[in-house]
């Protein structure tokens, strides 16, 4: 069976946010070790996040956060709907989850992932089935069953993620 991992809003915006390289390296390279085998799950929700965040914290970026989102969007975004909501309430309740949190471990859970990756919950905790991996605690290689040469080169085969250019 191939591990599928969802991914949270807070890896986007750290591998978006050239102005702290210590937190950006990490969420790079999982972001390109996702999208080049494929693994990568995401919802409407963590994009809409994604790019609410991203114009507000860096307001001469909206182009390319659409064309990041545009990217993303391969990965064909779980939507929101009423069995999302209802999954997420009975989440909220049962783990003692913030809505946001629940509706992420919702859209997680309906794509049958095996693994969220965020920083937001605990690394290692299991929820409904879903494993939470903290993407700087963990390396992507061990749970997608790939060799980097450095961290720093893993995402130069992914040129069309976030351009060197982007003033964030």
């Amino acid at each position: 069976m191939t591990a599928t991992i969802f991914v949270d809003t807070n890896v986007l915006l750290y591998a978006f946010d050239r102005a702290n390289p210590q937190k950006q390296a990490a969420p790079r390279l999982w972001r390109a070790a996702l999208w080049t085998t494929k693994r990568g799950r995401l919802s409407v929700q963590v994009l809409q996040e994604f790019y609410a965040n991203v114009i507000r914290k860096w307001p001469l970026a909206r182009e390319q956060a659409r064309a990041e989102i545009r990217n993303l969007s391969a990965w064909h975004p779980v939507p929101m709907d009423s069995e999302i909501l209802v999954r997420g309430w009975r989440l909220q309740d049962r783990f003692q989850l913030s809505f946001w949190d629940s509706l992420i471990l919702a859209a997680a859970i309906s794509s049958a992932c095996n693994f969220l990756l965020t920083e937001g919950l605990q690394s290692g905790q299991e929820l409904d089935g879903v494993t939470v991996l903290n993407p700087f605690l963990n390396d992507p290689a061990s749970y997608l069953s790939l060799k980097f040469e450095s961290k720093q080169n893993a995402h130069l085969d992914h040129a069309f993620w976030y351009n060197q250019n982007v003033g964030c």
